[in-house]
Parts: structure tokens; sequence; C-alpha cells
């Protein structure tokens, strides 16, 4: 999907009225792929969406852009300045971040602290506007961003990992400067500064087949939003197979280290089954401390996350056997079938352990279906903590408290509250993605439309 968009903005900037500069760095990129010169789409005439909620909704709250490295002298060092005045700022007095850290909003101090600390560099930094956005995308880096859960650091280059998939994305990168605060945080190579070419959004995109569909196993919590997008009414089909997936239920602890002790105890007992298990995990960093874990209590086990899309295919393919523990992030949630040996399907199936919620319930789904695929036997079990990232970024902290002392205190109640609070958490960040897709839609059209009326493309 994301190669036919960009194979759609190529063409686009290919047109005579875009230019003899566009026009030839569009050749260079064609000559450096696989379909030689000319134009690379016939037309976008039909298309059929697999996973279709993953393309049209959980990809679309960022757009496509198309862009060409420019020189940008003294990139580096502006940049290294900046980190550093931004790693010199308090939080609360200085800054306030929002509650998922992607955003910095500098206060009237924290205004006078730059300037006061950026005294001497010249340049942008006499600019109080210029040198407040350039330390708030500093902050952003540091803050924000964090290592094996956002991106990955691979043969010294940051590459970003997809939320929705759990997959690395070497060609894609942050804009506004946010690529190269992160690049220079880690002391990976400056990739320099990129000059947009073309953009579109995935809603504006597909909306441009003359027919399109798809299909999602995932998409009842999306159907609305998908049919006022894209037209597209959703119809459902009934499983070929009844399905046999067992529900094991939730179970919430206080604190991550008792989740974790549970994990390796419930792990033990079913590989004694000889009851292969997928333990799903949110981010790399949690797939590999998990992983440390089960290292220090003696459990074999394998890795599946974006340090190991290379051996995915094997990893999946041996993840049925019995006694088998697969520890694996998103990547593992779509697409998949693990294929069940018989003495497996006897000992009762694949058993997926969920360990941390996704943003969005519809993800959650997406693993659980790994397990009682085509009518197999099979089953699912949550286990979580009020520690993870979910409850703890979006939860208000007297609650947190309040539930914490009462999951403490073995309360028949506990377990309740705990998990309306992390489903509370789950749905608020679904509502907020829901209205980023919709700005971003909003502001694509606005563009679209002002283009259009100044005769440009």
């Amino acid at each position: 999907n994301k190669q036919i968009a960009f194979d759609y903005l190529r063409d686009r900037i290919a047109r005579p009225s875009r230019g003899e500069a566009l026009r030839g760095e569009v050749q260079r990129l064609q000559q450096e792929g696989t379909r030689g010169q000319g134009l690379l789409l016939r037309g976008l005439c039909y298309a059929i969406v697999d996973e279709a909620d993953s393309v049209l909704i959980d990809e679309a709250r960022t757009p496509l852009i198309l862009s060409r490295n420019v020189p940008a002298p003294g990139l580096e060092e502006l940049s290294h300045q900046a980190l550093g005045v931004a790693r010199g700022l308090r939080e609360d007095e200085d800054y306030q971040l929002s509650r998922d850290g992607r955003q910095a909003e500098i206060t009237t101090a924290g205004r006078a602290k730059i300037a006061e600390l950026s005294e001497g560099f010249g340049g942008l930094w006499n600019a109080p506007l210029r040198r407040a956005e350039l330390v708030r995308v500093a902050l952003t880096s540091l803050r924000g961003y964090v290592r094996d859960e956002d991106y990955i650091v691979r043969d010294g280059k940051v590459e970003i990992v997809d939320a929705s998939t759990g997959r690395s994305m070497p060609d894609r990168s942050w804009e506004g400067g946010l690529q190269q605060m992160i690049e220079l945080k880690e002391e990976c190579e400056l990739s320099g500064e990129r000059e947009t070419m073309a953009r579109i959004s995935y809603q504006q995109f597909f909306r441009r087949y003359l027919r399109l569909g798809g299909m999602t196993g995932t998409g009842r919590e999306v159907a609305g939003e998908i049919e006022d997008v894209y037209g597209l009414p959703m119809i459902r089909v009934e499983p070929r197979k009844p399905s046999r997936r067992i529900d094991g239920g939730v179970r919430v602890f206080a604190t991550r280290g008792q989740k974790w002790r549970h994990t390796v105890e419930r792990l033990r007992e079913l590989r004694a089954a000889g009851r292969p298990v997928l333990v799903g995990t949110h981010s790399v960093r949690s797939s590999e401390a998990l992983g440390g874990i089960l290292d220090e209590a003696g459990l074999p086990h394998r890795i599946l996350n974006a340090r190991h899309e290379a051996e995915e295919a094997r990893i999946v393919a041996a993840a049925g056997e019995a006694g088998r523990i697969t520890v694996a992030t998103n990547m593992a949630g779509r697409g998949t079938d693990i294929p069940i040996p018989e003495d497996v399907e006897a000992t009762g199936g694949l058993h997926v352990l969920s360990v941390e919620r996704a943003d969005a319930s519809r993800i959650d789904r997406q693993l659980y279906g790994r397990a009682a695929r085509q009518g197999d036997r099979g089953s699912f079990e949550q286990l979580l903590s009020l520690e993870d990232a979910l409850p703890a970024d979006h939860a208000p902290t007297w609650l947190l408290r309040a539930i914490t002392g009462l999951l403490r205190a073995r309360l028949p109640v506990s377990q309740l509250l705990a998990q309306a609070l992390i489903r509370g958490g789950q749905l608020r960040l679904e509502t907020r993605h829901a209205a980023e897709r919709a700005r971003l839609l909003q502001t694509e059209s606005e563009h679209e439309k002002a283009l259009s009326f100044a005769g440009a493309d």
C-alpha cells in the first residue's frame, strides 16, 4: 500500500506542469527503482485492500510525503545546540509535556531560560519564535520518542517502528527536523534535511480509485468511519467453520514485577502441558525485557520483533510446535496462520498470552486471532498491570493510585475496576487517534482546494 501510493506521487510530480526540476528528480528516482522510465501506474482503477482496517484506519493518521535531500549547511550544529538547550530545561517549570509526551509546551519561564542558554549562538537563535520551536522539537525527540518502542537503531541508522504492525520502516522518516534530532540523540549519522515534493493522505489516495473494496477480520469498531470516509459499507461474512477459541479472561496486577512473575509461572505450566504459547507484547523493548526474564527462569524461547524481520517466516512456522514459547510484538498479529501439529491440537492448540494492551482493541483481537484458526482448538488470556504504558500514560493519577491500593488489598471489586480503567485509557486513545485522522483529512482537503484554486496540481 505504501509503495503504490508513493508511485502515484511520483507520477504526479512527473507531469509537465510540475516543472523541470521535479521532473528530473522523479526520473532519477525511477532509474534507481525497478520499473524503468515513464509513468509507474496506469490509473487508479480497482483496489482490493487486505487487512482494510490496518491500511485505511491505523496507517491513515500520517500523510505520505515524497521528499528529497537538500543541502542544509549548519544543520548538525543547530540541532546539537537545540538538544543541549533542551537538556538544560526542567519539566513543569520550563516546559510541560502532554500525557503521551509527544507535545511540549514551553512556559514563559522556559522562554527566558532558552534565551539565557542560547546567548551567543547567533543566527536563528536570535529569533524568539524560531528558537522556541527548535527547542520544542528537541524536547519531543528527548522525551516523546523512545528507542525500541517508537524506533530502533540498526546499522547506525534510525528506523521508525510502525505502531500498528510492529515492523520497521527504513524508508520512512519524521519531518520538521525531528528525524535529525533523534539521529543526533542516538549518535547516528545525520540524514540531512528533506524537502517535500508531494504529499497525500491515505484517505485522499484510496478515495480516488474508481472501485474500492477490502476485507478485514477486525473492522467492527471502525465500520462507521470506513463508510463515512471511503463510502464503503461493511458486510459481515460468517466464518467457514465455527470458532473454538476459548477466552481465558483478564487478570490485572498492581505492578509490572508481579505480572512478569505470574507470566513466568503460567508459561512454565503451559510448556509442561505441551502447549505452544505466543506471548504478545506492545514494543521491542517489552519483548526483549520479557526475553531476559525468561532467560533467567531457564525457559527457552524465540523473540519476534522489528530486529528479527528477516527470520519472521521461520519463527512463525515453528511457533505452533509443542512446548514452544514465542515472544512477539504486533508483527505476529496479522495475516499469519501458525500451523498446529496433531499432537498439539490434542493438548488444546495454540495459547495466546497478551501481556500488554495495544493502542486499539482491534489490534488486541488481531493477536488473539492467531489462536484457533480455521476451526482449530486454541485459547487466549490477558495478564496486565497498572504500570503498563497504557494505564500509566492515559489514566488520571489519583484514580490509578486508588485502584492500585484496591488491588494490593485484594478486594473482590478491584479486578473489575482495574480492567475498566485500562479499557477507559484505550478508549481515550482510540478517540484521539480518530480525531487525528479527521483533522488530517480536513487539512489535506483544504490544502488540495487551495492548490486547485491557485492552478497548481
